[in-house]
C-alpha cells in the first residue's frame, strides 16, 4: 500500500519556494507515494506547474482568510478571523526593518488564528511543511511524521522566540535548504540542533534550459549596452532599493548598463518612485512579474543579486545552470550558495563596493566567462535531494 504525504504551503504564487514545491511535485516518486497538496490560497501563476498526479485538496476558507486584507475576510462572511487577525496585530511585535516586521506580524496572525481552522480528517504518513508559518501542520494535521523547511536567514527573522520554538518542536525533522541556512536556524534555536538536516532544493537543469528558449524578451534592448539582471521579491530582503543606488552610481561613473528587474511585491511602488527620483527610466526598468524569467536570464550579461539576506536563492543556481556570469553580496549564506571567485564573484553589500564588482566583471571578459564556465561545470540536477526527502518519510534520515 502507497504510504500517504501531505504537503502544505501558502499559495502558488510567482515566487523561489514556490518553484522549488513545484519542482519537487514534479520529481516525486507517485509509484510509491500518494500526495496530498493543501494550498491556504488556491491562487496564483504557478498553480498550472503543480504535477497533475498530486492531490490539490480543496481550499480551506479561514486558511485563506491569513492571506486576504482584513477587510475582504470580514465582508466575506468569516469574522472571527477577522477580528482574530486585528488582536494580532495590536499585539505584535515590532521589528527592526519591514520584513522583520512582518515575519512578527505573520506569526501573531497564526499564533491566535490556527485553533479557528479545521483539522484533516486524514491522517497521513508523513506531513511536510514547506512554507514557515508552520503551525497549520503542528497543530491540525495527524501524522506519523512531521518535517518543516527553513528557506531564510533564520537570524534575520523578529518573531516570539519562545512561541515560535514551541510549534517548531512538533516536528520530527528540520530541513534547512543549505548548510548556512541551518546554522543561522541555530543561532535562534540552538536546543533543536538534533532535528536539523540540510536538504537543498530540487530544481532540474534540463527545465530551466529548455524554458529559456521558449521565446526571446522583446522589453531587453539590443543596444550594445551592457545588460544587468535581478530577479525575486520586491521586499527589503532582496535589496532592489539597493540596485536602483548601485545603478545610478554605475551611470554616474560612465558605465553604459541597462538594469533589468523581475518581479512583484508590496516594495513595487516605491521602487518606481525611486528610479524616477533618480532619473533612471531609461537605465534601471521594472519588468515585473514574469511566470518563466528564464529567457530574461538567458539573455542577460551578467546575473546580480545583490540581496542583504537569502536563505539559498533557487535564482542565483538557475542563471548559474543557464551560463551568466554571477556576482552576489557577501550576506550571510553566501557562502553555502556559490563558490566566490571560481563560480561566482561575492562582493561586500556596500553600494561601491557591487558596483566596483560589477565594473570589473564588464571590463574582464576572460574572468565573465571563466566564471560561467565553471558554474556551468556544478552538477544541476538536484534530484538526489529527494532521496533524502523519501529517507526523511522512511525515518531513516
Amino acid at each position: 500500500m502507497k504510504k500517504k504525504i501531505l504537503i502544505t504551503l501558502h499559495s502558488m504564487e510567482v515566487g523561489g519556494i514556490e518553484r522549488s514545491a513545484a519542482n519537487l511535485l514534479s520529481a516525486f516518486d507517485y509509484d510509491t507515494y500518494d500526495v496530498d497538496v493543501l494550498l491556504f490560497s488556491k491562487k496564483g501563476e504557478f498553480l498550472p506547474l503543480l504535477d497533475p498526479r498530486c492531490n490539490l485538496l480543496p481550499e480551506m476558507p479561514q486558511c485563506a482568510a491569513m492571506l486576504k486584507p482584513v477587510r475582504e475576510v470580514l465582508l466575506s462572511g468569516h469574522p472571527v478571523m477577522a477580528l482574530k487577525r486585528v488582536y494580532a496585530k495590536l499585539k505584535k511585535k515590532s521589528g527592526v526593518t519591514p520584513d522583520e516586521a512582518g515575519y512578527a506580524l505573520l506569526q501573531a496572525y497564526w499564533d491566535v488564528s490556527v485553533s479557528s481552522m479545521p483539522k484533516l480528517r486524514q491522517k497521513y504518513d508523513a506531513a511536510i511543511s514547506f512554507m514557515w508559518p508552520h503551525h497549520f501542520v503542528a497543530r491540525n494535521i495527524r501524522a506519523d511524521k512531521k518535517f518543516a523547511w527553513i528557506h531564510t536567514d533564520y537570524a534575520r527573522v523578529a518573531v516570539n522566540r519562545k512561541k515560535d520554538e514551541a510549534v517548531w518542536r512538533q516536528f520530527d525533522r528540520i530541513a534547512a535548504v543549505s548548510d548556512d541556512c541551518g546554522k543561522t536556524f541555530l543561532k535562534v534555536h540552538p536546543s533543536l540542533g538534533d532535528r536539523l538536516v540540510t536538504v537543498e532544493n530540487v530544481l532540474s537543469a534540463e527545465l530551466v534550459r529548455a524554458q529559456a528558449d521558449e521565446f526571446i524578451p522583446q522589453e531587453m534592448k539590443v543596444d550594445g549596452t551592457v545588460r544587468l539582471l535581478t530577479v525575486g521579491r520586491f521586499c527589503y530582503a532582496k535589496a532592489f532599493d539597493s540596485a536602483v543606488d548601485i545603478c545610478r552610481l554605475l551611470a554616474d561613473r560612465g558605465t553604459d548598463i541597462t538594469w533589468y528587474a523581475i518581479g512583484y511585491g508590496d516594495g513595487q511602488q516605491s521602487l518606481l518612485e525611486q528610479v524616477r527620483r533618480l532619473g533612471l527610466e531609461e537605465r534601471f526598468i521594472i519588468l515585473g512579474k514574469k511566470v518563466n524569467p528564464y529567457p530574461y536570464m538567458k539573455n542577460c550579461d551578467i546575473y546580480v543579486q545583490p540581496s542583504r539576506y537569502e536563505g539559498k536563492a533557487v535564482t542565483i543556481r538557475e542563471a548559474q545552470i543557464l551560463g551568466r556570469p554571477v556576482i552576489i553580496t557577501d550576506f550571510a549564506t553566501a557562502k553555502s550558495q556559490v563558490r566566490g571567485g571560481v563560480d561566482a564573484m561575492i562582493v561586500p553589500m556596500d553600494s561601491e563596493s557591487v558596483a566596483d564588482g560589477i565594473e570589473t566583471l564588464i571590463k574582464d571578459a576572460d574572468l565573465r566567462e571563466r566564471l560561467a564556465q565553471n558554474a556551468r561545470g556544478i552538477g544541476a540536477d538536484s534530484f538526489t535531494e529527494l532521496d533524502k526527502i523519501y529517507r526523511l518519510i522512511e525515518g531513516d534520515f
